[in-house]
């Protein structure tokens, strides 16, 4: 891989347009009414999400005080940064990718798990295991589980977690405040219309991304033809390119992957879908996998050899 630039322009740039767009449209509520501004800053906030990855990874520069400084402000209101980072690192261990306990991103649960759940909660995340599901209800239930297992370490006494809540809150003052004051957006729009939205499509991408799999490379995916979702999603559609090259900056990944494209493929074992299109047309109404993880035995939740 090429040494990393000590300046990311496009990425820098990508960021002073999200916030600079965000700041106008937001300011411009009342004049151009919520049909128009919620979509937009819905998109936003998908895509302020997928700089937030791109800077976790070390990007655009090589100081990570400055880089945290660019998204300081979460215009997603609801995970603060520095716990989706330290998450989603420990998710980058790919002999450990899907993993219902060591993998903190995994959709998964062990089987001892499921067995104990209501019957009502096995319905809920079923139905939260096909597309539409995922982008109707995904967030919700990803946010319940999030933050039971924050307010757990948070009175267990985790300083790391109560440090970066109280960042996510000294950057989530402001963001109300402009919403609110600047904007005169009511706040429960900005929640139910922008903020909730942006994570569903943001769930567009990960509902798939990830696959149970004796082989860690065959466990993430490739989209292939998805124009205006790359860029949303900084090329994460090719997600088994970013995982191999994670310090690799997103406009990079697709001439990595076109370099070696049937090699790729051959890594991932065919685990490729032609476009989000084509996910949907499979998905959209069907369960991919079901929630208790697959390579598990059903009578103990030791990983199948």
């Amino acid at each position: 891989m090429p040494r990393a630039k000590a300046c990311e322009w496009p990425t820098l740039a990508l960021i002073a347009a999200t916030s600079a767009t965000w700041m106008l449209l937001v300011g411009f509520y009342t004049v151009l009414g919520g049909w128009a501004v919620c979509p937009m800053v819905a998109v936003l906030v998908t895509l302020q999400s997928s700089l937030q990855h791109e800077v976790l990874h070390g990007h655009p520069t090589r100081n990570p005080a400055f880089n945290e400084a660019l998204i300081y402000f979460p215009m997603g209101l609801f995970i603060p940064y520095r716990r989706f980072k330290s998450l989603h690192l420990r998710h980058h261990n790919d002999d450990r990718l899907t993993d219902p306990y060591d993998d903190p991103e995994s959709s998964y649960l062990a089987w001892g798990d499921w067995k104990k759940l209501p019957g009502v909660i096995r319905f809920v995340l079923t139905v939260n295991n096909t597309l539409l599901g995922r982008l109707l209800i995904g967030p919700a239930v990803s946010l319940v589980g999030f933050y039971g297992a924050e307010i757990r370490k948070l009175r267990a006494g985790d300083r790391a977690v109560l440090r970066a809540w109280a960042h996510h809150l000294a950057g989530l003052v402001p963001v109300i405040l402009f919403v609110t004051v600047i904007g005169g957006m009511p706040f429960w729009l900005y929640v139910l219309g922008i903020a909730y939205p942006g994570m569903s499509l943001l769930m567009l991408r990960t509902y798939a991304e990830h696959r149970a799999h004796e082989n860690a490379e065959a466990r993430s995916i490739v989209v292939e033809f998805c124009p205006v979702f790359s860029l949303l999603f900084l090329n994460n559609n090719l997600h088994v390119v970013h995982h191999a090259h994670p310090r690799a900056p997103w406009y990079r990944l697709p001439g990595i992957y076109r370099a070696a494209r049937d090699e790729w493929r051959r890594r991932n074992e065919g685990y490729v879908f032609a476009s989000y299109f084509d996910l949907a047309r499979r998905y959209l109404f069907k369960v991919k996998e079901p929630v208790p993880h697959p390579l598990r035995r059903r009578d103990t939740d030791e990983a199948v050899s």
